[in-house]
């Protein structure tokens, strides 16, 4: 299985700081945010991943992870995305790289608290379609949100006023290779991107979506909030893990 972490984006909810470097090379406690979505995945065991990024710092990610050896990747990639077309846009930058094969997708700016082994060996053995995390969070129209029937997830609605249920649909996506042909058929949301939740919806049209709940904590780090938040929870986990 292989990896592909999407990095792009101008970063203008934490505009100024992003003015002179990518989002995901700026701080979460002690590492640049970007090392927290590889550790996810090389924990997981997908040691061959793609960075996709784009804006004018792009050059800065290779000076700073080289060939991903000290990270423990067998192969790092790096490819870059014109542009702000969304996330779905992102990812078809990946269909070569994906060779025809399953891909884990992780948002550059998701950190969490636990391993994604369990989820990523249960995509496995599905075979097919897709699968994707969800988390409750207090302010689920910040973000796709599900709507459960059942074992079932029957829609995901992207950032509702009024949210069907508590819970988030995290960063963090599996997707078999048929995932770029739906990034094919999809048209520009009123934002002008391709939307991940289009993607997302597509395979729930196909009943081949299944989901989990996420173990242990998650933030994305896209606001001023949720950066500081981010790097608090990293900071407590630090220090719970350290010896006395």
């Amino acid at each position: 299985m292989k990896g592909v972490i999407l990095a792009g984006g101008l970063g203008t909810r934490l505009y100024p700081l992003t003015k002179v470097t990518n989002k995901h090379l700026l701080p979460v406690y002690d590492r640049p945010m970007i090392y927290y979505p590889i550790q996810t995945l090389v924990e997981a065991g997908v040691d061959d991943v793609l960075l996709v990024t784009g804006g004018n710092k792009a050059g800065d990610f290779l000076q700073l992870l080289g060939n991903g050896k000290e990270h423990g990747l067998k192969r790092l990639s790096y490819t870059y995305q014109q542009g702000e077309g969304g996330i779905a846009d992102a990812l078809a930058l990946a269909e070569d790289f994906a060779d025809g094969g399953p891909i884990v997708v992780i948002l550059g700016d998701n950190v969490i608290e636990k391993s994604i082994a369990g989820p990523v060996a249960r995509f496995r053995e599905q075979g097919r379609g897709a699968r994707i995390l969800l988390k409750e969070v207090p302010d689920p129209q910040r973000f796709g949100v599900p709507t459960l029937k059942g074992s079932q997830v029957v829609r995901i609605d992207e950032k509702p006023a009024q949210p069907a249920s508590p819970y988030a649909v995290t960063g963090i996506y599996m997707y078999d290779a048929t995932v770029f042909d739906i990034i094919r058929t999809l048209k520009p949301s009123q934002r002008g991107e391709l939307e991940i939740t289009d993607v997302n919806n597509a395979y729930i049209a196909r009943g081949e979506l299944t989901w989990e709940v996420l173990d242990g904590w998650w933030t994305d780090a896209g606001t001023f909030e949720s950066l500081h938040l981010a790097s608090n929870l990293v900071a407590a986990m630090r220090l719970t893990a350290a010896p006395h």
